[in-house]
């Protein structure tokens, strides 16, 4: 019987696990290859000032920063899934928006299926509760803000109509966009991210 074999769906990571793009296990989800992907992946698809890269690393430190001030007795367990937010990117890359919307839903279900895997594997909800995804995504949209006018030359009126103004901002913040080397950018997640699961609190900890 001849035919052509199937394509590769897998990636292999640099831990030596090969994760299925389209049948993510939890069981192949290491947090060195989540940081170490993100810190070389490229926001705004590389259009960004100063001599690196803004990675998704960094982003997601910033997007906790902003939940925690925007909500500051977030629980520990809700700060990871905040930071985990776009960990299938350590995957898939960094999609920008309009391009997103091309693709529709085929890419929306392999994201989610890569983001409840990740999920699983550090004992989180499959499926983030209603109330903590809008905080991710308030901050994330300030986020978007902040990089948009800080590194992404987009001028204030035209960064607030895309993505609102955001409505905390502290020198702590602020010192989150300026972009790092990859080295840095891994080694901070990583170290957020054990700080945080460290600190975990209870089954009832995702309410924000």
């Amino acid at each position: 019987m001849s035919g052509k074999a199937a394509p590769r769906a897998w990636q292999r990571m640099l831990s030596g696990r090969r994760l299925d793009l389209l049948d993510p296990s939890p069981l192949d989800v290491e947090i060195e290859d989540i940081a170490h992907g993100l810190a070389r992946v490229a926001r705004w698809n590389g259009q960004t000032h100063g001599p690196h890269v803004f990675s998704v690393a960094q982003h997601s430190l910033l997007v906790e920063a902003l939940a925690g001030a925007i909500t500051p007795d977030l629980p520990a367990e809700a700060r990871v899934v905040v930071l985990l937010h776009d960990a299938p990117e350590y995957v898939i890359g960094d999609i920008i928006s309009p391009f997103k919307a091309v693709l529709g839903d085929g890419y929306k279900g392999i994201e989610n299926r890569l983001l409840a895997a990740i999920h699983l594997r550090f004992g989180l909800p499959a499926a983030t509760p209603h109330p903590l995804a809008a905080l991710a995504k308030t901050a994330d949209k300030a986020a978007a803000y902040l990089e948009a006018t800080h590194l992404a030359g987009f001028a204030d009126a035209e960064a607030a109509r895309f993505f609102g103004r955001p409505t905390v901002m502290s020198p702590a913040i602020a010192a989150l966009l300026e972009p790092w080397t990859a080295g840095e950018a891994q080694q901070r997640f990583l170290d957020r991210f054990r700080a945080l699961d460290a600190a975990r609190d209870g089954a009832d900890a995702l309410a924000p």
